[in-house]
């Protein structure tokens, strides 16, 4: 199986896709969206190789929630795609809770990212 190595970029005002990346004297340098950029390493996010229920893209920094579609499915959640100790996770630091992205019985949803709803994290943590 072919692994697909893509990567974008939040700007502070948009994502753009990431063409190239190089490193320079310790600077990493992002092509992309028709511009070249010294990046924090912060604003440029993996692709996950995994798809949503909708057929979307799922890259780290993403938030996502999980689905209850079948019978003794974990409880839902809502969390930011992370990588930890070479897993991509679903983790909401609030609820110390993590989930493994990858599920055969439990859909996945993007319904934000970091960058453009944080506001998606701080409700799901108010909900206690």
């Amino acid at each position: 199986m072919k692994q697909e190595f893509k990567f974008r970029r939040w700007t502070g005002e948009e994502m753009v896709a990431v063409h190239k990346i190089t490193f320079d004297d310790d600077e990493l340098i992002v092509y992309g969206g028709g511009v070249v950029h010294f990046a924090d390493s912060s604003t440029v996010m993996q692709y996950t190789g995994l798809k949503d229920k909708k057929g979307r893209e799922i890259y780290e920094g993403d938030i996502v929630r999980t689905g209850k579609d079948n019978i003794g499915d974990p409880e839902p959640m809502i969390g930011q795609v992370i990588m930890r100790e070479g897993s991509w996770l679903i983790e909401n630091e609030k609820k110390q809770e993590a989930v493994d992205l990858f599920s055969e019985i439990t859909s996945r949803e993007v319904i934000g990212n970091i960058f453009e709803n944080p506001e998606m994290l701080e409700a799901d943590e108010n909900d206690d």
